[in-house]
């Protein structure tokens, strides 16, 4: 199989011999802490694999609650039953509600031992994962360790052993974090995040021309792209 060049990772048929013009281009708005972007990316790739094409998925930083400290005190049903002012019996309902539609896709959830904290450094490693190419697989492992395994993924060397289990090199994932080396990319995709009026995640971006937002059904993703690809056809073909 050829090498996936940098930035650039695909759903459907590896990238041998495709061209780059046929294939659907989708970017992703999305929070490492955001339950229903997890939730999403399942829905999204279920539909992805009822599309009849090659999709290219990039992600992009977006950060529901940028002044969360690294360490929150105490647990998700604490953090948000304060931020929005919610009891603490609602905002348990509303998690264990959650917690079975994540159930519904494959996905166990386990609020009892999530880490609140600040994403902006994961956002960061996002950027740098997808300069060596393994963006969605660091996506994947970001989502998982938060919402299922119990994980921290916004302090240096948690994210940094993260990194290296997807086969990425811990040190220079510690010096590119430390010096904050992709901050400016995190602030240019929440500047853009703006610009497009995106106020919640996930946020789906087709061909640059169509959004989708929250975690719609399979079918909804693939009649989408199945539009954008026969719209893509006929341009090319006038």
């Amino acid at each position: 199989m050829a090498a996936r060049p940098p930035g650039r990772e695909y759903w459907g048929a590896p990238p041998v011999g495709i061209r780059v013009s046929e294939t659907i281009k989708v970017d992703i708005w999305s929070d490492v802490q955001c339950p229903w972007c997890y939730i999403g990316k399942r829905k999204f790739e279920a539909g992805a694999a009822l599309f009849d094409g090659d999709v290219e998925v990039e992600y992009h930083s977006f950060e529901l609650a940028p002044d969360t400290p690294v360490d929150f005190d105490g647990s998700p049903v604490d953090y948000l039953s304060q931020r929005k002012g919610l009891p603490v019996a609602q905002v348990e309902e509303m998690l264990e509600r959650v917690t079975g539609i994540a159930e519904s896709v494959g996905l166990h959830y386990d609020y009892d031992s999530v880490h609140q904290t600040n994403t902006v450094i994961s956002h960061e490693l996002l950027h740098y994962a997808k300069a060596h190419g393994r963006q969605l697989d660091m996506k994947e492992r970001l989502l998982k360790a938060y919402f299922v395994d119990g994980l921290h993924v916004g302090r240096i060397e948690d994210l940094a052993d993260l990194a290296a289990e997807i086969g990425l090199d811990r040190a220079d994932v510690v010096r590119s974090l430390t010096d904050h080396a992709y901050l400016d990319d995190v602030k240019a995709d929440v500047a853009q995040a703006n610009a497009y009026g995106i106020q919640g995640v996930p946020f789906f971006v087709i061909e640059g021309k169509y959004g989708i937002s929250g975690a719609q059904d399979p079918d909804t993703f693939a009649q989408a792209l199945s539009q954008a690809s026969a719209e893509k056809s006929k341009e090319k073909n006038k």
